[in-house]
Parts: C-alpha cells; structure tokens; sequence
C-alpha cells in the first residue's frame, strides 16, 4: 500500500504531467490544423474533414514530444512544491530529497511503459488511418511499395502504363531477379520484362540483359535497356520510412520482411531500441530536471522555470538527433547511438544526486 505521501507526490506529478500534456496537445492540434485546411483547401471535402483529420495524427506527435513533457512536469511539480512550501514539510517528516526523487523517477518509469505498450500503439493506428485516407487524396496514392514474403512489389504509372514490379530484393543500388509487367489502363498486358539485374539509382532505370516478351513471343538482344519510371532508390527508402504507422509486433514483422529483402533494417532497429529504453529514458529526464530546481533559487518565476525547461528540452533533442543521425548512417553502432544520449545524461543527473540532500 502506498502511504499518504506518496500519494500526495504521485497524485500531483500525474496532475502536473496531464496537464502539460493537455496543453501541447492543443498546440499540436492547432499547427496541424493549419496544415490540413491548406492541403484541403482546393478540394471538395467537408469542412470537419481536415479537424477529424488532425485529431487522428495529433496523438503520434504527442508521443514524440513526451520525453519534453516530462521535464516541463516535473518542474511545475517542484515549483508547486516550492511556492507552498510542501518540501520543509516533508523533510520535517523526514522524507529527504532522494526520497522524493525516487518517487517521482519510479512514477515516470511506470508512466513510460503504459505510454509504449498502450498509448503508442493505440497512437500509430490512428497514424496509420490518417496516412491511409490521406494517400486518397494525394498524387502519390498510385505509387505504391510494399514488403512480402515472395520480395518487393511496386506500383507504379507511366505515359498511361500501368507498371507492377516484383523484385527478389535490392543490393545496393540494384534490384535484383526482377520481373516488370506492363498494362495499359484497362489492365491487359502489354510486355513483360525480365533481368537478373537493374540499376535504380535514378529514376530512369539501367535494364541489364532484359528479357522482353511481347503478345507470348521472348526476345533478348540488347545488352541494356533504359526504362523510364517514377521510383528510384531514394523514393523507395521514403515510401518504406513512416514506421510511426506501425505498432511494435507490426515493426518486428517489417525488420524480419526487410531483412529476407536485403533492404537495411537499421531505421527500424533504431525506432525499436529507442522506444525500448523510453522508460528508463523518461525516469532520468525526470530526476535531471529535479537536480535542476534543486540547484535554481526558488524564488525564480514560474515563466523562467518554462523557458528553462524549453531550453533543456531543445538541447537535448538535438544531442539524441545528432546521434540517431550517425546510428542512420552508420557512423556509430546502433547501440551507441541510442543509448550513448542516455548514459551522458544519466552521468550529469547522478552527480547531481550527490549532494541533492543538502539542498
């Protein structure tokens, strides 16, 4: 059973924390809004389309923005704290600062695992709604790519073409053992092309040895055939990056796909690693902003602590961005680059636990 005063602690950080939540939600819901009326604006939609909309993409960027939220709470917490003069009480009672930080770190944590096997995947179906009644309206719904079992299939549409493409999978800047079918619009085929090998560094494709056959009759004699197409490399790897539509078993089942394709599953690791140690990651975020308003007068005002807790939640974005940047490309091992964010900030929180006490 909890006694009274972690009640007390735990009742006002969930307060705190649903709090700010609320309120960067709403921001999230008003710049977003503005971003789907422009969208829809010369299209005959209802006007309540774009608000449902956004309602359904708002959730998945509230959870990017989470580990901020936290900080921010937790120093609203501790102001709170400070202005009712709560913290003397407790000491009188004989609840250290450690004490209460631990508390607070322990919700966190909890909080953190209710937000990835709850709240995340409840969040990436609705992002996955959103993207799919979006693609209706958007000039990209006819270029489509996906992973199964037998490789990777496209979709495509060029000069009144439809084109499907199997491939076994991609090496580099190469499709390989790859079948392209070509329909005209009421779908009868028109010619099939086969290749060991095509280059798809750009969006005009390098055929190598193409088999082409055309009303049942084969022909092979040219030693290369350029073929003119919307993808390329780069559009394929775009098609394949929103892994925010996708719950956690869903993101274990694309690696596996990715890796039967020979297609790099690092992004996806990335995501998994990262969304593995959020709890952890949410706990230490929590006990450095407590340092933090342990080591600032108290008697600073609450718009200072705001700023303050802006400032931090900007700095420490861009140091995980600048290492998921080399995790990406390969410039640090994985590991490193998820983890190595966490272990500089767990170092600057523990030295600050170490006389926390005497605050």
């Amino acid at each position: 059973m909890f006694r009274i005063y972690q009640k007390h602690i735990i009742k006002n950080f969930i307060g705190k924390f649903l709090t700010v939540s609320l309120i960067f939600l709403c921001l999230v819901i008003i710049l977003n809004i503005l971003e789907e009326i422009s969208f829809f604006k010369d299209l005959k939609v209802n006007f309540l389309f774009p608000y449902m909309l956004t309602l359904l993409t708002a959730p998945i960027t509230l959870f990017e923005i989470f580990p901020f939220i936290f900080l921010i709470s937790t120093q609203l917490f501790f102001y709170d704290l400070f202005k009712k003069d709560e913290l003397n009480l407790f000491k009188t009672n004989g609840l250290s600062n450690i004490k209460i930080i631990n508390i607070l770190f322990i919700s966190s944590f909890i909080i953190g695992l209710f937000s990835i096997f709850i709240y995340y995947n409840a969040a990436s179906k609705l992002k996955f709604v959103y993207t799919d009644i979006k693609n209706n309206f958007s000039d990209d719904n006819k270029y489509l790519a996906v992973v199964t079992d037998s490789g990777l299939w496209l979709k495509d549409e060029v000069d009144d073409n439809i084109i499907i493409v199997k491939a076994k999978f991609i090496e580099n800047d190469f499709l390989i053992d790859v079948i392209i079918n070509e329909f005209d619009n009421n779908f009868n085929l028109k010619n099939t092309y086969q290749s060991n090998k095509i280059d798809i560094k750009d969006k005009e494709w390098i055929i190598e040895n193409p088999k082409i056959t055309n009303k049942n009759i084969s022909t092979q004699n040219q030693q290369i055939l350029f073929y003119q197409t919307n993808f390329d490399k780069d559009k394929i790897k775009n098609l394949f990056s929103n892994i925010s539509t996708l719950n956690i078993l869903e993101l274990f089942n694309l690696k596996k796909d990715y890796e039967n394709l020979g297609y790099s599953s690092d992004e996806i690791v990335i995501h998994l690693l990262r969304l593995s140690s959020t709890p952890l990651f949410y706990g230490i975020l929590t006990v450095l902003s407590a340092i933090i308003m342990f080591n600032f007068r108290r008697t600073q005002s609450l718009f200072f602590h705001v700023i303050l807790g802006i400032l931090m939640s900007v700095i420490i974005y861009y140091i995980i961005f600048m290492f998921s940047s080399l995790g990406n490309n390969g410039k640090i091992p994985i590991l490193y680059s998820i983890f190595m964010p966490i272990l500089f900030i767990s170092i600057f929180a523990i030295i600050g636990l170490i006389r926390v006490n005497e605050k």
